[in-house]
């Protein structure tokens, strides 16, 4: 079967500087192929319904379209289509310059690794599609796909590429809800507005927003332990 992924990140600044926030994320949306014009069709039909111009974004939450932003909760909780995964780190773990040569953009598509690694499965064709990012070093999608591709040689990772995310509605449904979760995790959450759809998401998925078990099939958020222990 053939899936596709749209990844999204949330506080990348933590790489550089631990002291901006406390936890860090990478979110990813997780559809079959053949669904993508439906993801594409009720979004767009949702944006039309409220009037949303432009894309849908975490930052961009305000209260006067607090009900535009409901409903896209309430499309990602009814559609048995759409799995979310999320990995959240935190921050003062982070170590580059004993396990990354001293490079955050080296320990960032390693996590990424992590999110994407677990969740694939044999006999399965995956494309897998990054917001874009200007990379020190050119060559890191490729090593992505070459290091995913050797780690599960029972599955074919066809590609992994970055799109602006102005021309994807997998990747503004990944903001929007890595943006939501990470919001909730770091206590920075901004105004009536984004209190309301936190809790909200909460409500939806009859659940509080936590690191949840490996086989969470729905809405799974991975916290990382780099600590190591047993």
């Amino acid at each position: 079967m053939k899936f596709e992924i749209y990844c999204d990140e949330s506080c990348l600044d933590v790489f550089f500087n631990k002291n901006e926030h406390q936890y860090m994320g990478i979110g990813s949306i997780w559809i079959p192929s053949e669904k993508r014009n439906e993801l594409k069709t009720n979004i767009k039909a949702i944006k039309q319904k409220y009037r949303a111009s432009g894309e849908l974004k975490w930052k961009k939450v305000a209260t006067g379209k607090i009900d535009f932003y409901k409903e896209i909760i309430d499309f990602f909780c009814k559609s048995s289509f759409i799995r979310f995964r999320l990995i959240v780190v935190e921050s003062d773990k982070i170590d580059n310059v004993k396990f990354n040569q001293n490079d955050g953009e080296l320990s960032f598509y390693k996590f990424y690794y992590q999110l994407l690694h677990h969740w694939i499965l044999d006999f399965n064709v995956y494309d897998i599609f990054l917001d874009s990012k200007i990379n020190k070093d050119k060559h890191r999608l490729k090593t992505l796909k070459d290091v995913l591709s050797n780690a599960n040689l029972s599955s074919t990772i066809n590609r992994v590429q970055a799109l602006p995310s102005e021309q994807s509605t997998g990747i503004q449904v990944a903001d929007f809800l890595t943006g939501l979760i990470i919001s909730k995790y770091n206590n920075e959450i901004k105004g009536t507005a984004k209190k309301q759809l936190i809790e909200y998401f909460e409500l939806k998925i009859r659940k509080k927003i936590t690191r949840t078990t490996k086989g969470e099939e729905k809405v799974n958020i991975f916290q990382i332990n780099l600590q190591g222990g047993w």
